[in-house]
């Protein structure tokens, strides 16, 4: 394993890829910054953050700029990082926080690269490549157990009323339920108090006590108790932030907290200003326009932020679904520590759920969408949002695959996608099985009234994903039963899930692992994006197209069994397999942590 850091500009120099290959760099002025040229032999090109479009990048040109993109991504992400590995064995990582542009044509890579920008330079396996760029850009954390459990969230959950009645009936048509996540739980203008309670408003960015509340009138009556009798079932709540000070829409009622912490704000520079000296607002035409962006730079804005959000933890919320964090748009944004919008743009996700990750207690978690490069330091990622068609459950594995790639260990998706109509029976199938051999397995909905608003005759405005909705809405007797065979494996798959977990903290890798990252040596698998090792020992073929009852699979070297069934079969071979009613899956014979596995599963 080797790793250089060249700062811009350099000489010309050669590196050898871990195959022997020679790749050629070379360094020359652009009109804005740098541009390097790699003359270099590959055939496959991964990681770049999470990628909605392709694993496997070349041929193609990758923006690194977060950008939040509501649903049909493309080649836009939440989450870019300037880092890629080729099946030859070279890694390149830009360290910069500067928006950048990778172009990856045959046989020559060019890099458009900032003025002030140091360049990592790799060779070696893409385990040691990956390994090795995580323990620069900071080391994993490990979330607590219960985060490997089925989750359940929608986004019409506004009341305790709600919320238990969705946990009582997982329960009563025994569906395990480790997360609820809760969305709509706050008053829509602070973020940080229970809609409808009652309090003495608080100036000079003052924290709350959790007995100053009075939550009688509060649709959310004794969010304390509720919270007892969530973890009496082992239920874990988690609850949904955004950082912003928000700018209300007219029709919205006003808030005399959310005008004192925003004149707090503004007064003591708690937030991202303007060249000029005034508050940074987001630009119109994006979500949250007109808020302010509070400024994790500043330790003042970091102690009144969650001195706010502390009675949240004293009662027992088990974690925060750290949402946005795409609203550095403009140049002349300034931060307190100095830096500028032209990198705050790509820094900020990281600002805000590394300051989430340094305040959770023991036993906490954090699940967000938004990142850069780093973001495996923070727990878990979800790929935003995504609507419910076959062609969205395409880029979500994508987007699960270049992740890991690029060092994200946990990962997770909407099951059956988060808007518009409702997914198919099918869909919604295949898009269980695809997380139930996925580190996070969560569903989840938009609003009622959401963008993409499109709802089945007679569902009286209820889009929640959940399996007893999909088989209501499609009149399918049975259907729930049906799913919930891959919420009882997932419970089984646990011991295995948590052990290779923990393995892939300590060692730095991704928990989901793209083929040509987990079989290097065969290059058959640089050109596989619709299988995956799931851990060591367990490859994933997911049915990713609508009406499929066979799909192929290709098996590496080594001697492996069918996961439900147990039959042998020799690696090396491409096979055709039966999956109308499962989704493949296979182990391989003599993998770490493999004797944790269920036996053979029949009868699906």
């Amino acid at each position: 394993m080797e790793h250089v850091v060249y700062n811009l500009p350099f000489d010309s120099f050669y590196i050898s890829c871990s195959n022997g290959a020679p790749a050629h760099f070379e360094c020359s002025g652009a009109s804005e910054g740098w541009e390097v040229r790699i003359v270099a032999e590959y055939c496959g090109v991964f990681g770049l953050g999470e990628r909605y479009d392709a694993v496997n990048y070349i041929g193609k040109t990758a923006v690194n700029a977060v950008e939040e993109k509501f649903c049909r991504q493309g080649d836009k992400t939440y989450c870019p990082m300037p880092f890629f590995w080729t099946d030859a064995g070279l890694g390149v990582w830009a360290d910069t926080a500067r928006v950048t542009e990778f172009d990856f044509g045959p046989g020559e890579i060019v890099l458009r690269l900032p003025e002030q920008c140091a360049l990592h330079v790799f060779s070696g396996t893409p385990r040691e490549i990956v390994s090795e760029y995580m323990r620069a850009a900071g080391e994993p954390a490990l979330p607590p157990d219960w985060a490997f459990g089925p989750w359940i969230s929608a986004n019409h959950w506004d009341s305790r009323e709600k919320l238990e009645h969705a946990v009582a009936e997982a329960e009563e048509r025994g569906f395990p339920v480790s997360v609820a996540v809760v969305e709509a739980w706050s008053d829509e203008a602070t973020f940080y108090i229970f809609r409808g309670a009652e309090y003495e408003p608080k100036a000079g960015g003052k924290g709350f006590d959790y007995a100053g509340f009075d939550f009688s009138r509060s649709p959310w009556p004794d969010p304390k108790g509720m919270i007892e009798r969530l973890h009496e079932k082992g239920v874990h709540l988690v609850l949904w932030q955004i950082p912003v000070y928000k700018q209300l829409e007219p029709h919205e009622t006003p808030n005399e907290q959310l005008a004192l912490d925003w004149a707090d704000a503004a007064e003591r520079r708690l937030c991202v200003m303007d060249a000029d000296g005034a508050p940074y607002r987001i630009p119109e035409g994006h979500w949250f326009a007109g808020s302010l962006v509070p400024d994790f730079t500043n330790p003042e804005t970091v102690e009144s932020w969650f001195s706010k959000r502390a009675y949240l933890s004293e009662i027992g919320v088990d974690g925060f679904k750290t949402d946005g964090g795409e609203f550095i748009l403009s140049d002349s944004a300034r931060f307190f520590d100095g830096t500028t919008g032209a990198d705050g743009r790509n820094l900020y996700p990281q600002l805000y759920t590394g300051a989430y990750t340094e305040h959770l207690k023991p036993g906490q978690a954090l699940f967000s969408r938004a990142g850069y490069t780093g973001a495996h330091t923070t727990p878990m990622l979800w790929a935003g949002d995504q609507l419910s068609t076959f062609g969205e459950l395409r880029g979500q594995l994508n987007a699960g695959l270049s992740a890991a790639a690029s060092g994200i260990i946990f990962w997770g998706f909407d099951i059956g996608g988060f808007a518009g109509a409702l997914p198919s029976p099918e869909l919604y199938m295949r898009a269980t099985q695809l997380a139930c051999f996925a580190p996070i397995m969560q569903w989840h909905s938009e609003p009622d009234g959401g963008q993409f608003k499109l709802l089945q005759p007679g569902m009286e405005g209820n889009n929640e994903r959940s399996p007893w909705n999909i088989e209501l809405a499609f009149g399918l007797e049975g259907y729930t039963e049906k799913v919930r065979f891959w919420h009882l494996l997932r419970m089984e798959l646990l011991p295995y899930i948590r052990a290779e977990a923990a393995r892939c903290v300590e060692q730095r890798e991704p928990l989901m692992r793209p083929m040509a990252y987990a079989f290097p040596a065969d290059r058959r698998c640089v050109d596989i994006g619709d299988e995956y090792m799931f851990g060591g020992a367990l490859l994933a073929a997911p049915v990713l197209s609508e009406g499929a009852a066979e799909r192929e699979v290709y098996l590496p070297d080594g001697e492996w069994r069918d996961f439900y069934t147990g039959e042998r079969l020799q690696g090396n071979r491409t096979y055709i397999r039966e999956c109308a009613e499962e989704m493949p899956v296979f182990v391989l014979e003599g993998a770490e942590n493999s004797l944790l596995l269920p036996g053979p599963r029949h009868g699906i």
